[in-house]
Protein backbone atom coordinates (compact mmCIF):
# COMPACT_ATOMS: atom_id res chain seq x y z
CA UNK A 1 0.00 0.00 0.00
CA UNK A 2 2.91 1.96 0.92
CA UNK A 3 4.35 1.35 -2.71
CA UNK A 4 1.09 2.34 -4.17
CA UNK A 5 1.27 6.05 -2.36
CA UNK A 6 4.18 6.98 -3.64
CA UNK A 7 3.27 5.96 -7.13
CA UNK A 8 0.57 8.21 -6.94
CA UNK A 9 2.21 10.74 -4.82
CA UNK A 10 4.96 10.79 -7.98
CA UNK A 11 2.03 10.58 -10.34
CA UNK A 12 -0.22 13.59 -8.99
CA UNK A 13 3.41 15.62 -9.19
CA UNK A 14 4.26 14.62 -12.73
CA UNK A 15 0.67 15.78 -13.55
CA UNK A 16 1.17 18.78 -11.55
CA UNK A 17 4.00 20.09 -12.93
CA UNK A 18 2.77 19.19 -16.91
CA UNK A 19 0.08 21.02 -16.27
CA UNK A 20 2.27 24.13 -14.78
CA UNK A 21 4.40 24.00 -17.79
CA UNK A 22 1.38 23.13 -20.85
CA UNK A 23 -0.15 26.67 -18.64
CA UNK A 24 3.49 28.63 -18.74
CA UNK A 25 3.20 27.61 -22.39
CA UNK A 26 -0.02 29.00 -23.41
CA UNK A 27 0.19 31.92 -21.23
CA UNK A 28 3.72 32.31 -23.39
CA UNK A 29 1.68 31.56 -26.66
CA UNK A 30 -1.10 34.45 -25.95
CA UNK A 31 1.68 37.13 -24.77
CA UNK A 32 3.44 36.56 -28.03
CA UNK A 33 0.59 36.65 -29.74
CA UNK A 34 -1.10 40.06 -28.27
CA UNK A 35 2.84 41.44 -28.35
CA UNK A 36 2.56 40.76 -32.08
CA UNK A 37 -1.05 41.87 -32.55
CA UNK A 38 -0.17 45.16 -30.49
CA UNK A 39 3.09 45.61 -32.76
CA UNK A 40 0.79 45.04 -36.48
CA UNK A 41 -1.43 47.71 -34.90
CA UNK A 42 0.83 50.16 -34.16
CA UNK A 43 2.73 49.42 -37.72
CA UNK A 44 -1.19 50.02 -38.99
CA UNK A 45 -1.72 53.29 -36.81
CA UNK A 46 1.66 54.49 -37.81
CA UNK A 47 1.11 53.89 -41.57
CA UNK A 48 -2.35 55.76 -41.30
CA UNK A 49 -1.06 58.24 -39.70
CA UNK A 50 1.86 58.90 -41.92
CA UNK A 51 -0.49 58.64 -44.97
CA UNK A 52 -2.82 60.91 -43.31
CA UNK A 53 0.21 63.51 -42.82
CA UNK A 54 1.92 63.41 -46.53
CA UNK A 55 -2.40 63.85 -47.56
CA UNK A 56 -2.97 66.64 -45.72
CA UNK A 57 0.26 68.12 -46.09
CA UNK A 58 -0.53 68.33 -49.50
CA UNK A 59 -3.66 69.39 -49.51
CA UNK A 60 -2.69 72.03 -47.08
CA UNK A 61 -0.12 73.07 -48.79
CA UNK A 62 -0.95 72.96 -52.44
CA UNK A 63 -3.35 75.79 -52.09
CA UNK A 64 -1.72 77.95 -49.44
CA UNK A 65 1.36 78.10 -52.65
CA UNK A 66 -1.02 79.31 -54.94
CA UNK A 67 -3.07 82.08 -52.11
CA UNK A 68 0.82 82.92 -51.64
CA UNK A 69 2.06 83.03 -55.22
CA UNK A 70 -0.58 85.09 -56.90
CA UNK A 71 -1.05 87.09 -53.65
CA UNK A 72 2.36 88.29 -53.92
CA UNK A 73 2.13 89.07 -58.12
CA UNK A 74 -0.98 91.00 -57.16
CA UNK A 75 0.82 92.94 -54.77
CA UNK A 76 3.91 93.81 -57.36
CA UNK A 77 1.15 95.35 -59.61
CA UNK A 78 2.45 98.76 -59.04
CA UNK A 79 6.09 98.02 -60.49
CA UNK A 80 4.98 95.44 -63.26
CA UNK A 81 1.38 97.20 -64.33
CA UNK A 82 -1.05 93.68 -64.45
CA UNK A 83 -3.86 93.87 -67.45
CA UNK A 84 -7.24 93.95 -65.89
CA UNK A 85 -7.31 90.30 -67.33
CA UNK A 86 -4.79 88.94 -64.95
CA UNK A 87 -5.36 91.12 -62.16
CA UNK A 88 -9.15 89.05 -62.46
CA UNK A 89 -7.77 85.69 -63.11
CA UNK A 90 -5.45 85.60 -60.40
CA UNK A 91 -7.60 86.84 -58.09
CA UNK A 92 -10.10 84.13 -58.84
CA UNK A 93 -7.50 81.45 -58.41
CA UNK A 94 -7.06 83.13 -55.00
CA UNK A 95 -10.35 82.60 -54.54
CA UNK A 96 -10.61 79.39 -55.46
CA UNK A 97 -7.68 78.39 -53.76
CA UNK A 98 -8.99 79.92 -50.06
CA UNK A 99 -12.22 78.10 -50.75
CA UNK A 100 -10.71 74.70 -51.46
CA UNK A 101 -8.54 75.58 -48.25
CA UNK A 102 -11.54 76.23 -46.24
CA UNK A 103 -13.50 73.15 -47.41
CA UNK A 104 -10.48 70.68 -46.43
CA UNK A 105 -9.91 72.25 -42.54
CA UNK A 106 -13.98 71.95 -42.81
CA UNK A 107 -14.45 68.61 -43.69
CA UNK A 108 -11.27 67.60 -41.26
CA UNK A 109 -13.08 69.45 -38.50
CA UNK A 110 -16.56 67.94 -38.91
CA UNK A 111 -15.30 64.13 -39.51
CA UNK A 112 -14.13 64.83 -35.95
CA UNK A 113 -16.89 66.05 -34.44
CA UNK A 114 -18.93 63.13 -35.90
CA UNK A 115 -16.20 60.45 -34.62
CA UNK A 116 -16.21 61.60 -31.19
CA UNK A 117 -20.33 62.09 -31.38
CA UNK A 118 -20.58 65.59 -30.92
CA UNK A 119 -21.89 66.71 -34.19
CA UNK A 120 -25.68 68.13 -34.70
CA UNK A 121 -28.18 68.50 -37.31
CA UNK A 122 -30.58 71.47 -36.86
CA UNK A 123 -33.96 69.24 -37.84
CA UNK A 124 -36.51 70.96 -39.51
CA UNK A 125 -39.15 69.81 -42.77
CA UNK A 126 -37.04 69.41 -45.76
CA UNK A 127 -38.12 69.27 -49.51
CA UNK A 128 -35.49 66.82 -51.05
CA UNK A 129 -36.15 67.43 -54.63
CA UNK A 130 -35.73 71.35 -54.14
CA UNK A 131 -32.18 70.38 -52.67
CA UNK A 132 -31.33 68.17 -55.09
CA UNK A 133 -32.41 70.95 -57.98
CA UNK A 134 -29.80 73.30 -56.04
CA UNK A 135 -27.17 70.90 -55.84
CA UNK A 136 -27.43 70.01 -59.51
CA UNK A 137 -27.58 73.18 -60.57
CA UNK A 138 -24.33 74.26 -58.83
CA UNK A 139 -22.42 71.56 -60.74
CA UNK A 140 -23.96 72.06 -64.18
CA UNK A 141 -20.83 74.34 -65.14
CA UNK A 142 -18.90 71.86 -63.74
CA UNK A 143 -20.36 69.20 -66.06
CA UNK A 144 -19.96 71.50 -69.00
CA UNK A 145 -16.63 72.15 -68.95
CA UNK A 146 -15.79 68.16 -68.15
CA UNK A 147 -18.07 67.67 -71.19
CA UNK A 148 -20.33 65.16 -69.21
CA UNK A 149 -23.60 65.29 -68.97
CA UNK A 150 -25.60 65.96 -65.35
CA UNK A 151 -28.90 64.62 -65.72
CA UNK A 152 -31.87 64.78 -63.77
CA UNK A 153 -35.13 62.44 -62.67
CA UNK A 154 -36.91 63.49 -59.93
CA UNK A 155 -40.26 62.45 -58.90
CA UNK A 156 -42.90 64.97 -58.38
CA UNK A 157 -44.91 63.32 -55.52
CA UNK A 158 -41.63 63.35 -53.49
CA UNK A 159 -42.74 63.25 -49.52
CA UNK A 160 -41.27 66.11 -47.45
CA UNK A 161 -38.80 64.47 -44.71
CA UNK A 162 -37.53 65.59 -41.47
CA UNK A 163 -33.54 66.92 -41.74
CA UNK A 164 -30.80 69.57 -42.05
CA UNK A 165 -31.53 71.43 -45.60
CA UNK A 166 -28.00 72.43 -45.54
CA UNK A 167 -26.54 69.10 -44.36
CA UNK A 168 -28.62 67.35 -46.85
CA UNK A 169 -27.01 69.38 -49.59
CA UNK A 170 -23.83 69.05 -48.27
CA UNK A 171 -24.68 65.24 -48.64
CA UNK A 172 -25.62 65.69 -52.20
CA UNK A 173 -23.13 67.55 -53.67
CA UNK A 174 -20.13 65.82 -52.03
CA UNK A 175 -21.15 62.40 -54.12
CA UNK A 176 -22.15 64.62 -57.78
CA UNK A 177 -18.75 66.42 -57.08
CA UNK A 178 -17.12 62.76 -56.57
CA UNK A 179 -19.23 61.41 -59.76
CA UNK A 180 -18.16 64.25 -62.17
CA UNK A 181 -14.97 64.06 -61.04
CA UNK A 182 -14.31 60.52 -61.62
CA UNK A 183 -16.32 60.33 -64.86
CA UNK A 184 -14.68 60.58 -68.33
CA UNK A 185 -16.09 63.02 -71.03
CA UNK A 186 -19.00 62.04 -73.04
CA UNK A 187 -20.09 60.37 -69.45
CA UNK A 188 -23.30 60.26 -67.81
CA UNK A 189 -23.58 61.24 -64.26
CA UNK A 190 -27.78 60.69 -63.39
CA UNK A 191 -29.38 62.29 -60.11
CA UNK A 192 -32.76 59.79 -59.38
CA UNK A 193 -34.94 60.74 -56.80
CA UNK A 194 -38.14 58.22 -55.62
CA UNK A 195 -40.76 58.20 -52.61
CA UNK A 196 -39.71 54.72 -51.19
CA UNK A 197 -42.80 51.94 -49.43
CA UNK A 198 -41.98 53.40 -46.06
CA UNK A 199 -42.88 56.89 -46.87
CA UNK A 200 -39.26 58.08 -46.78
CA UNK A 201 -37.66 59.31 -50.13
CA UNK A 202 -34.71 57.03 -51.57
CA UNK A 203 -32.52 59.05 -54.11
CA UNK A 204 -29.41 57.36 -56.55
CA UNK A 205 -26.44 59.17 -57.86
CA UNK A 206 -25.38 57.18 -60.47
CA UNK A 207 -22.12 57.66 -63.26
CA UNK A 208 -20.36 55.75 -66.05
CA UNK A 209 -16.89 56.68 -64.61
CA UNK A 210 -13.99 54.63 -63.54
CA UNK A 211 -15.94 52.53 -60.98
CA UNK A 212 -14.05 50.14 -58.36
CA UNK A 213 -13.54 47.45 -56.94
CA UNK A 214 -14.85 45.40 -53.40
CA UNK A 215 -11.38 46.64 -52.10
CA UNK A 216 -11.73 50.12 -53.37
CA UNK A 217 -15.32 50.80 -52.38
CA UNK A 218 -13.79 49.44 -48.43
CA UNK A 219 -10.87 52.34 -49.32
CA UNK A 220 -13.15 55.13 -50.95
CA UNK A 221 -15.51 54.48 -47.24
CA UNK A 222 -12.68 55.26 -45.48
CA UNK A 223 -11.72 58.85 -43.79
CA UNK A 224 -8.88 59.66 -45.71
CA UNK A 225 -8.49 56.95 -47.73
CA UNK A 226 -7.80 57.71 -51.44
CA UNK A 227 -8.58 55.17 -54.44
CA UNK A 228 -6.46 57.08 -56.86
CA UNK A 229 -3.07 57.93 -54.60
CA UNK A 230 -2.07 60.54 -57.31
CA UNK A 231 -2.00 63.94 -56.68
CA UNK A 232 -1.68 65.50 -59.76
CA UNK A 233 -4.66 67.52 -59.21
CA UNK A 234 -5.02 69.61 -56.26
CA UNK A 235 -8.97 69.61 -56.49
CA UNK A 236 -9.06 65.59 -55.66
CA UNK A 237 -9.90 66.58 -52.18
CA UNK A 238 -9.05 64.41 -48.67
CA UNK A 239 -10.80 61.48 -48.86
CA UNK A 240 -13.60 62.09 -47.10
CA UNK A 241 -16.19 63.38 -49.13
CA UNK A 242 -18.10 59.99 -48.67
CA UNK A 243 -17.33 59.14 -45.79
CA UNK A 244 -18.98 62.34 -44.27
CA UNK A 245 -22.28 61.82 -46.77
CA UNK A 246 -23.13 58.65 -45.21
CA UNK A 247 -22.07 59.63 -41.73
CA UNK A 248 -24.68 62.54 -42.30
CA UNK A 249 -27.10 60.41 -44.12
CA UNK A 250 -26.96 58.00 -41.12
CA UNK A 251 -27.58 60.97 -38.55
CA UNK A 252 -30.51 61.24 -40.58
CA UNK A 253 -31.60 58.53 -39.72
CA UNK A 254 -31.24 57.23 -43.52
CA UNK A 255 -28.61 54.11 -44.62
CA UNK A 256 -26.40 54.81 -47.72
CA UNK A 257 -25.30 52.03 -50.14
CA UNK A 258 -22.08 52.37 -52.28
CA UNK A 259 -22.68 50.21 -55.89
CA UNK A 260 -19.89 49.71 -58.20
CA UNK A 261 -17.83 47.89 -61.08
CA UNK A 262 -14.50 48.60 -62.45
CA UNK A 263 -14.51 50.38 -65.70
CA UNK A 264 -18.48 50.46 -65.61
CA UNK A 265 -19.70 53.23 -63.06
CA UNK A 266 -20.98 53.51 -59.72
CA UNK A 267 -24.16 54.26 -58.14
CA UNK A 268 -24.36 55.62 -54.68
CA UNK A 269 -28.04 54.90 -53.13
CA UNK A 270 -29.03 56.94 -50.11
CA UNK A 271 -32.61 56.03 -48.09
CA UNK A 272 -34.07 58.62 -45.77
CA UNK A 273 -37.14 57.85 -43.56
CA UNK A 274 -40.55 59.43 -43.67
CA UNK A 275 -40.60 62.47 -41.62
CA UNK A 276 -42.78 60.38 -38.92
CA UNK A 277 -40.03 58.25 -38.17
CA UNK A 278 -37.39 59.75 -37.74
CA UNK A 279 -36.97 61.69 -34.10
CA UNK A 280 -34.95 65.17 -34.54
CA UNK A 281 -31.52 65.46 -34.06
CA UNK A 282 -31.09 68.89 -31.99
CA UNK A 283 -28.69 68.30 -29.09
CA UNK A 284 -24.81 66.42 -28.61
CA UNK A 285 -24.46 63.10 -28.24
CA UNK A 286 -28.30 62.86 -29.44
CA UNK A 287 -29.10 59.94 -32.64
CA UNK A 288 -32.25 59.31 -34.48
CA UNK A 289 -33.60 55.91 -34.27
CA UNK A 290 -35.78 54.69 -36.87
CA UNK A 291 -36.61 51.14 -38.39
CA UNK A 292 -34.16 50.00 -41.62
CA UNK A 293 -34.98 51.73 -44.48
CA UNK A 294 -36.28 49.83 -47.40
CA UNK A 295 -33.69 50.22 -50.69
CA UNK A 296 -34.60 46.84 -52.58
CA UNK A 297 -37.90 49.00 -54.47
CA UNK A 298 -35.44 51.63 -56.03
CA UNK A 299 -33.60 50.27 -59.10
CA UNK A 300 -30.43 53.17 -59.39
CA UNK A 301 -29.82 51.90 -62.95
CA UNK A 302 -33.13 52.18 -64.22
Amino acid sequence: MMFGSVGNAKSNSLMGEYASLLSDAVLRHRARLAEQTARLEAELASKVKSEFIANMSHELRTPLNTIIGFSKLLAQHDERHLPDKEIVEYATLIHDAAGHLLSVINDVLDISKMQSGKYTLEASEVNVADILAGSINAFQMMASEAHVELRADIAQDLPTIRGDAAKLRRVFMNIISNALKFTPANGLVEVSARPDSNGGVLVAIRDTGLGMTTEEIGVAMTPFGQVDGGRSRWREGTGLGLPIAKALTELHGGQLELRSTKGTGTDVVMAFPSRDNVSPVTSEHSHPVIPSADTRTFNARQ
